[in-house]
C-alpha cells in the first residue's frame, strides 16, 4: 500500500507568498535606510574632495602659452606631464618636502606622547578638578589657527616679547625665529593648539577600557606607572594609531604657522613647506598648472604615507595575534 503527500493548500501557499513578500520589503527598507543614511556623506565626499582632486589633476595636464613673442594673449595649452617634471625636479619642493618630513617626525612623536601622558595621569585619578583641567587643556583647540599664530609670533618676536626679556634679565639669549629653532618653534605652536583635542580623544578611549582589567592588574601588584604602559596603552592603540593618522596628514599640509613668521624672519622664505610652495605658484606666480601638478603630487605623497602606516599596523597586529 502507498501513501501519496498531501499537496499544498492554498493557506499554506498564501503565508510563503506573504513570508516572501514581507522578506523583500525587509531588504527593500533596508536598502533605502542606508541610502539614506549614506547619501549625504557621499554627495559632501564627492563636493569637497572628488570635483577638486579631479579639476587639480585636470588643471595640472594644462599650462599658459603666449603666442607672438610674448605680445598676444595668454591662452590654455596641452602640456601632459610637464608641470609635474617641474615640480619633481626643482630643488625648492623637494627641500620643502625635506622640511615638513623634518616636522612630522618632532611634532608627531611629541604630540602622541604629550597627549597620552595627560589623558593617562586625568584617567589615573591624580588629578583633581578633572573637567576644569580638561577645558583648560581644550581651550587652546579652540583658537583660531591663525590668531594663535599672531599670539606666538608676539611671544617670539624680539623688543615685544615679554618671554625673551625674562629670558634676558637672566643673561639667556634665546632666538626663537633663527635658523636652527624656527622650526621647533613652529612645532611648539602645533603642539600648543591640538594637544588638548587629542588628549580629549584618548581620555574618552581610556574611559571605555574595562575596569575588570585595571582591577586585576592591581590585584596582580602592578604599580600606577606599569598599569597605564603595559595595561592601558595597549588598549588603546587602536585610538593612538587614529590620532597618528589624521596628526600626519594635517601636518603635512603646513600652511598657517610659517607663512605668518615668514612675515618677521628671513629664515621662512614663500614656499618653506609644500603648501606655501602651491599658494606662491598659484597666487603669486599665477602658473596654475604647476600649483595644481605641486597639489597633486603632495595628495599621492600623503596618500602614500597614510597607506604605510596602515599596512605597518596590520602587520603589527597580526604577529601579536599570532604570538599570543
Amino acid at each position: 500500500m502507498t501513501t501519496t503527500a498531501a499537496p499544498p493548500t492554498l493557506a499554506s501557499e498564501a503565508k510563503v507568498t506573504r513570508r516572501s513578500g514581507t522578506r523583500r520589503r525587509s531588504h527593500r527598507n533596508e536598502r533605502l535606510a542606508c541610502a539614506t543614511l549614506l547619501g549625504p556623506f557621499f554627495v559632501l565626499f564627492t563636493i569637497v574632495f572628488l570635483v577638486p582632486v579631479a579639476t587639480a589633476v585636470w588643471l595640472s595636464f594644462f599650462g599658459q602659452d603666449e603666442p607672438g613673442l610674448g605680445f598676444g594673449p595668454e591662452h590654455n595649452i596641452f602640456v601632459g606631464l610637464r608641470s609635474y617634471l617641474a615640480v619633481l625636479t626643482d630643488p625648492t619642493f623637494l627641500g620643502s618636502l625635506g622640511v615638513v618630513v623634518v616636522y612630522c617626525l618632532l611634532y608627531i612623536p611629541l604630540m602622541l606622547v604629550g597627549a597620552l601622558f595627560l589623558a593617562l595621569l586625568l584617567d589615573s585619578g591624580v588629578v583633581r578638578l578633572r573637567a576644569w583641567a580638561q577645558l583648560g587643556l581644550f581651550v587652546p583647540h579652540a583658537i583660531p589657527g591663525i590668531i594663535a599664530a599672531i599670539i606666538w609670533l608676539y611671544l617670539y618676536t624680539p623688543g615685544l616679547s615679554p618671554v625673551i626679556e625674562l629670558l634676558g634679565r637672566a643673561d639667556i639669549t634665546v632666538d626663537f625665529l633663527g635658523v636652527h629653532t624656527v622650526l621647533p618653534s613652529i612645532v611648539n605652536i602645533a603642539i600648543w593648539s591640538n594637544l588638548g583635542y587629542n588628549m580629549v580623544v584618548f581620555y574618552a578611549a581610556l574611559q571605555a577600557v574595562p575596569r575588570e582589567v585595571i582591577e586585576a592588574a592591581v590585584v596582580d601588584g602592578a604599580g600606577p606607572v606599569r598599569t597605564a604602559l603595559r595595561v592601558k596603552t595597549p588598549l588603546v592603540r587602536a585610538a593612538i594609531v587614529m590620532v597618528a593618522m589624521f596628526t600626519l596628514i594635517w601636518a603635512l599640509q603646513l600652511f598657517t604657522e610659517p607663512m605668518l613668521l615668514s612675515q618677521s624672519t628671513p629664515m621662512i622664505n614663500t614656499r618653506f613647506s609644500p603648501s606655501m610652495y602651491i599658494f606662491d605658484a598659484a597666487f603669486t606666480r599665477n602658473n596654475y598648472g604647476l600649483a595644481a601638478a605641486a597639489a597633486v603630487v603632495l595628495l599621492v605623497f600623503t596618500i602614500a604615507l597614510s597607506y604605510g602606516i596602515t599596512k605597518w599596523t596590520n602587520r603589527t597586529d597580526a604577529r601579536q595575534e599570532v604570538t599570543s
